[in-house]
């Protein structure tokens, strides 16, 4: 069974209404269709991942690109994490056993068994090896880029953004122009947004993750024609590796438009 007829036939819970409905019913006047299977809802990824799309939202709508979510986690979990990103309750679905995520041969993380210790405390020690890079290509260097900076990506942070990442005070956009000037990501800035990231998860972690057993599965990003080709996919293989491009997560449509998705600096958009 191909990725295309297998996300057909499948039905989860939408967040939106709570109905058990296909995950994928694409709309034939619309030209592509992006799917997503995410990680835990409270993931650095499934987060992260949410604010490119909010902010590209626009852009893919106006290049007719139609996108569909599937998160591990419940109807709380997707309803806090759509009312924190921005993301529509009604494109999101949940999966809270990552059933599809194993139908579809995505990588399910560290399995290091540990003895005495119950399926989720072995998953917590699996998680928290994948974060030092165990297991989890590229997580380090994705992690320092956050706070070493990255010409090559676009600035994130308006100057006159207000960003509050506890246990930081409450902090302006411009104050990431000490750190080496704007319109690029500039040193922090990334880290600074993961840090807000990480405190609305851990400020909310029982709704996030209502089953620990499934914090290291991975997951992943299809994209399809209107008449169901597969044009590109790309299967995660460790935290902070959702994108071919982490500098431009949604730099692999650019193929496919007529009119490449323009990203723009923080300032610009």
């Amino acid at each position: 069974m191909t990725v295309y007829d297998l996300l057909c036939q499948t039905s989860r819970q939408r967040v939106s209404d709570g109905a058990i409905a296909p995950v994928f019913a694409p709309d034939a006047s619309m030209p592509y269709h992006l799917v997503l299977l995410w990680p835990q809802l409270g993931d650095f990824d499934s987060l992260e991942y949410a604010w490119w799309l909010h902010r590209e939202a626009s852009r893919l709508q106006e290049f007719g690109v139609q996108v569909w979510a599937i998160g591990i986690g419940d109807r709380a979990s997707g309803d806090r994490f759509c009312a924190y990103t921005g993301f529509p309750r009604d494109r999101l679905w949940v999966d809270p056993t990552a059933e599809l995520h194993r139908q579809l041969g995505l990588y399910e993380g560290l399995s290091v068994r540990v003895p005495g210790l119950s399926a989720s405390q072995t998953a917590w020690v699996n998680l928290m090896l994948m974060c030092a890079g165990i297991g989890s290509p590229g997580t380090l260097s994705e992690v320092f880029r956050g706070y070493w900076g990255d010409r090559a990506a676009p600035q994130l942070i308006a100057d006159d953004e207000t960003i509050e990442a506890a246990p930081l005070p409450p902090l302006k956009g411009r104050f990431f122009r000490w750190a080496g000037g704007s319109g690029f990501q500039r040193p922090f800035e990334l880290a600074t947004l993961r840090l807000r990231n990480m405190s609305e998860a851990l400020g909310h972690w029982s709704t996030y993750v209502p089953d620990a057993r499934y914090l290291t599965q991975r997951g992943a990003t299809f994209l399809f024609d209107d008449q169901g080709t597969l044009c590109y996919e790309h299967r995660d293989r460790g935290i902070l590796g959702f994108a071919e491009n982490m500098s431009h997560p949604l730099t692999f449509l650019h193929q496919f438009l007529d009119h490449p998705l323009s990203i723009p600096t923080a300032a610009e958009g």
